[in-house]
């Protein structure tokens, strides 16, 4: 069987888009400065520089998990979250990529990062392009990104990409680390460009099992007969009735 090519095929074009991609750092660092935050905005910084280099710009928002501890903990017991832990989840719904970063203790991720991961909705990075990066105090811990970050971010169905990052002290000045963290960029800005992620959560969104009263972006397309903002699907939903006093239209 012969294949010819097509001459008139053309490339694939970058997405069109109103505004700059919007990517979210997401660190479980706990220290001051942390090295997972620092290994996460090499990679952020790399990536807006390769969405730069091919005329498409982005900007880059940060949420470290430290300070959201004791409502992270709250939200795996109530289950729903604190009003600034729900903040981040909406603004990881609405980013077009996440870059995430965790220490890794005892052989494995970080507790707090696992239980950041717990709360969130499971249709919320559907199709939605990530890095996942690890440090550690030794490079024995190296596989802990690909056996356990990857298979957890699996899970999520979100579209991780080929290279992870880890960082040990020893490879902060290594030429290797650089590479990967280029490598890393690179891949992410491609998604992005191509608008891979969007399409694939567009073409089959309903087919995919969704959270009542989620915080996904596209819920209004499969629940768009549902009105969530009454005081009773408020409740249902597990966040409490509005007052009054908010209902009450100003004067």
């Amino acid at each position: 069987m012969r294949i010819e090519s097509n001459p008139n095929r053309r490339e694939t074009e970058p997405e069109q888009r109103d505004g700059p991609f919007r990517l979210v750092v997401v660190s479980a660092g706990v220290g001051d400065p942390s090295s997972s935050r620092r290994l996460a905005d090499r990679i952020a910084q790399k990536t807006l520089d390769s969405l730069a280099n091919a005329g498409t710009p982005g900007t880059v928002s940060v949420v470290e998990l430290g300070p959201l501890a004791v409502e992270i903990a709250q939200a795996m017991v109530a289950g729903f979250p604190g009003e600034r832990l729900q903040e981040v989840i909406e603004r990881l719904a609405a980013a077009d990529a996440v870059i995430a970063s965790t220490p890794v203790y005892k052989a494995g991720i970080s507790g707090l990062f696992k239980s950041f991961v717990d709360v969130l909705d499971n249709d919320l990075l559907l199709a939605k392009p990530i890095v996942l990066a690890a440090t550690a105090g030794s490079s024995r811990h190296a596989l802990v990104v690909d056996d356990q970050m990857r298979p957890l971010f699996a899970y999520l169905r979100a579209l991780t990409v080929p290279t992870s990052v880890f960082a040990a002290p020893e490879d902060w000045a290594a030429p290797d680390l650089i590479a990967r963290i280029e490598r890393a960029a690179n891949e992410l800005a491609v998604l992005l460009r191509s608008g891979a992620g969007r399409m694939i959560a567009d073409g089959a969104w309903s087919g995919y099992q969704h959270q009542f009263a989620g915080n996904a972006t596209r819920a209004e397309r499969v629940t768009s007969d549902v009105d969530f903002s009454s005081s009773l699907m408020l409740l249902a939903a597990g966040g409490g009735t509005r007052s009054r006093r908010a209902e009450e239209p100003a004067a």
